[in-house]
């Protein structure tokens, strides 16, 4: 019976941490979601833009920005843009805010301000760029 009594505590003190390890294992990844969500949302996006200078042969100025995949900025200076828009609305990261889009140098660069909502931060707060998510 003492037997039974000390396997059974054993049993409830390994399930007990295993599942604090699970735990710890789901706080760990819930932080990092939003990042990963990001990287998705920016390259779909990025996909979006190539496409866009497939068909008019550059990418959309920093100015006319992600305005320009949803309403041609310029009809003379895009003659070839689609009847259909590219996207429908604004794509918004986790924190809903609308992605920053910057053509430098003719290479698209996407900017997330993350959960403080402005350029700069730090750990979670700190902004994400499509160029340093894993590709």
């Amino acid at each position: 019976m003492k037997i039974l009594r000390y396997v059974l505590g054993f049993i409830i003190i390994i399930i007990t941490i295993l599942l604090i390890l699970i735990a710890l294992g789901f706080i760990n990844f819930s932080q990092h979601h939003p990042h990963n969500i990001n990287c998705l949302t920016m390259n779909k996006l990025r996909g979006k833009f190539e496409q866009f200078k497939l068909d008019n042969g550059t990418l959309p100025s920093t100015q006319e920005g992600m305005q320009a995949l949803i309403k041609n900025p310029n009809p003379n200076k895009y003659p070839n843009y689609p009847i259909r828009p590219y996207l429908q609305k604004i794509k918004q990261d986790p924190w809903r805010n609308p992605f920053i889009y910057v053509n430098n140098n003719n290479e698209i660069e996407i900017i997330s301000y993350a959960s403080d909502r402005k350029k700069g931060g730090v750990n979670f707060a700190k902004d994400i760029l499509l160029s340093e998510c894993k590709k």
